[in-house]
């Protein structure tokens, strides 16, 4: 079984309050500089991003992706914001998507546009 130091729950330059030079090797290579062996990619839905984890990651036989060479493992993650009413209050809950690899990323992104702007921010509401 392998262990990991992970941090699941990342951004990509596409959400708002975030920084414009994260891009996959910038998130590798402070990974790598904070002993993080597993990260999440963040934003799976963004369009943009998404396309740019297609081009960027490889598969490994583990079933996670690595860039080249290899350092920190990817695992497709996301985050939905949820906002709804309840009892007269303003309620907020963000869930944190993990995908089994880009290709189902890819799909849920697509079922999720035909519902909302997910163009607009890496965190759909």
């Amino acid at each position: 079984m392998n262990r990991f130091f992970a941090d699941l729950h990342i951004h990509s330059r596409y959400s708002r309050a975030t920084s414009s030079s994260l891009t996959v090797h910038s998130l590798d290579a402070w990974a790598t500089h904070k002993g993080i062996q597993l990260l999440g990619t963040g934003d799976l839905t963004h369009p943009s991003w998404l396309s740019e984890l297609e081009e960027n990651l490889k598969p490994t036989d583990n079933g996670l992706y690595q860039l080249l060479p290899n350092r920190t493992y990817f695992v497709p993650t996301g985050e939905i914001s949820a906002i709804y009413k309840q009892d007269g209050r303003t309620r907020k809950i963000h869930l944190l998507i993990i995908a089994p690899d880009l290709s189902a990323a890819k799909r849920f992104s697509k079922a999720l546009g035909q519902i909302g702007n997910i163009s607009s921010d890496g965190r759909p509401i």
